[in-house]
């Protein structure tokens, strides 16, 4: 695993100890900021679900402000903290040991506010869209901003949740993204976009 592009191209990832953490590949990585980038003007990312830490050091590489990482994982925090020192970006990150939901509350008390915001849960966990709820709900989600939920491809969110609708989704074999943005007027029931489909 690496940095992909930016400022911090071609830096390597630590993987995280063991089966338990599954790492967004290089290849579905580079994908995803094609299609939501590719590059940032500033702005905050969030990335919940850290693991590696690869998607926010991805997005602070190619021109997000900062980046707030959050796993209960202490293995997972500890390589975030030494992936996050190998790409130069120390002094732009925080890095949390937390459960997802009490994360949310902690940030919401803060009165945080990002404009790109990563979800990549255990494939077993289906709530990403409370999750997201529960963020819109607390003012974390910017007006702006880029939401994306990495799941099994077997799994569908809904087309909306409450202003949040889907603005892309991609396949890339058994991983999907869905992504969100804000809409003030959402319809009843809106269509869901064509998958893409990667080999």
């Amino acid at each position: 695993m690496r940095v992909i592009s930016g400022t911090a191209r071609g830096r390597s990832l630590k993987p995280v100890p063991g089966m338990g953490t599954r790492p967004t590949t290089d290849k579905v990585k580079e994908a995803l900021f094609s299609m939501i980038g590719p590059y940032f003007d500033g702005g905050r990312a969030l990335d919940l679900f850290a693991g590696t830490g690869g998607l926010g050091i991805e997005a602070v590489s190619r021109g997000a402000e900062m980046a707030i990482f959050v796993d209960k994982d202490p293995k997972a925090v500890e390589v975030v903290q030494h992936n996050v020192e190998a790409a130069g970006m120390k002094e732009r990150c925080e890095v949390y040991r937390n459960d997802a939901r009490r994360a949310i509350k902690a940030l919401t008390k803060r009165g945080m506010q990002f404009q790109l915001i990563f979800l990549d849960p255990p494939y077993r966990l289906k709530d990403a869209d409370e999750l997201l709820m529960s963020m819109w709900n607390g003012g974390l989600i910017g007006r702006d901003a880029t939401i994306v939920v990495e799941h099994d491809a077997r799994h569908q969110y809904p087309s909306s949740i409450g202003p949040l609708y889907v603005w892309k989704l991609a396949d890339y074999g058994e991983i999907a993204l869905t992504m969100y943005k804000v809409s003030d007027e959402v319809p009843n029931a809106p269509q869901l976009p064509r998958r893409i489909k990667e080999q």
